[in-house]
């Protein structure tokens, strides 16, 4: 292999709680929108990738993040990825320093490279921009009576900027 990048990924994790918090929005001066909660602390764990060059979106619902659950991203994310040298640029997690993943770090190096960004730096992490946009359009401000229907917007939102992928570009990349 030349050495050259053919994917430059960004990945991250986000959790769409099912007690959401009011974002920005209008309303009359002391009659503030009040979103009712069930308090369960449940939703849905998703780990996603962002690819710079394309703007293709790639997310996999979790029960947990654990390094075992990252280990099989990577493993997904290498069949989505059949050809050319990937490199993926994400935080400092734990899970992302894991032991268990040292091994397929190393058996598979000269496809996949980690480039791990400098602690307390989200902005540089373009897949944050998926989630933000994700919780601007879905998720502030309503209340889903169950987790279920949490996850069907949280699906129906990811297919929908799938096919949108040049507004994906030039929303979240930014272009030297």
């Amino acid at each position: 292999m030349d050495g050259d990048i053919d994917h430059l990924l960004f990945e991250d994790e986000s959790m769409i709680r099912d007690y959401q918090a009011i974002g920005r929005t209008w309303f009359l001066k002391g009659k503030q929108r009040l979103i009712p909660t069930y308090g369960k602390h449940k939703g849905v764990k998703l780990i996603g990738i962002l690819n710079y060059e394309t703007g293709a979106i790639l997310c996999t619902e979790e029960e947990k993040y654990d390094a075992q659950t990252f280990l099989n991203f990577l493993t997904q994310l290498l069949k989505a990825y059949p050809a050319g040298k990937i490199v993926m640029v994400l935080d400092n997690s734990r899970i992302h320093h894991a032991n268990l993943i040292q091994p397929f770090l190393q058996e598979n190096r000269d496809r996949l490279e980690l480039v791990f960004l400098s602690p307390y730096s989200p902005q540089l992490n373009l897949m944050e921009g998926v989630w933000k946009w994700l919780k601007e359009t879905v998720i502030n401000n309503v209340f889903f009576g169950s987790v279920q229907k949490i996850i069907l917007a949280v699906r129906a939102f990811l297919e929908d900027i799938r096919n949108r992928r040049e507004e994906a570009i030039n929303r979240l990349c930014v272009r030297l």
